[in-house]
C-alpha cells in the first residue's frame, strides 16, 4: 500500500500561489452560507442584510469568491450577528506561520 501525502486543499495540490488565501475564503464562505440556509433566507434577503450585490453574493455562495476580500466575509459574519476574532499566535518555527479559520 503506498502512502499517499496529505494536502490541505484542492487549491494547494494544484499549486496555485494564493491557495491559503483561497482556503480561508472557502471557510468562510461556508460559514456564512451554512447561517444563511440555517435563517431560511433568500439570497435577495441575505444581499441586502449583508450589504453585497445580488451577483456577488451568488458568486460568493457557489464557491467563486476571488475580488471578495477576507475583510467583506467577515463583515457579513459579523452583519448575521457572528463575533469575528482574529488572534495572533506564538511564532511557528522552523516554518512560516498559517492563517485559519475555526467556527465555534
Amino acid at each position: 500500500m503506498r502512502k499517499v501525502k496529505p494536502v490541505k486543499s484542492a487549491c494547494h495540490e494544484l499549486g496555485f500561489l494564493d491557495a491559503d488565501e483561497m482556503l480561508v475564503k472557502a471557510q468562510l464562505a461556508i460559514t456564512v452560507t451554512e447561517l444563511l440556509r440555517e435563517r431560511g433566507w433568500t439570497q435577495q434577503k441575505a444581499s441586502t442584510a449583508l450589504r453585497l450585490t445580488h451577483p456577488n453574493l451568488s458568486r460568493m455562495l457557489r464557491g467563486q469568491f476571488r475580488g471578495i476580500s477576507e475583510i467583506k466575509m467577515m463583515d457579513c459574519l459579523v452583519r448575521l450577528g457572528r463575533s469575528v476574532k482574529i488572534v495572533v499566535g506564538p511564532e511557528v518555527k522552523p516554518s512560516a506561520g498559517r492563517v485559519e479559520v475555526v467556527a465555534a
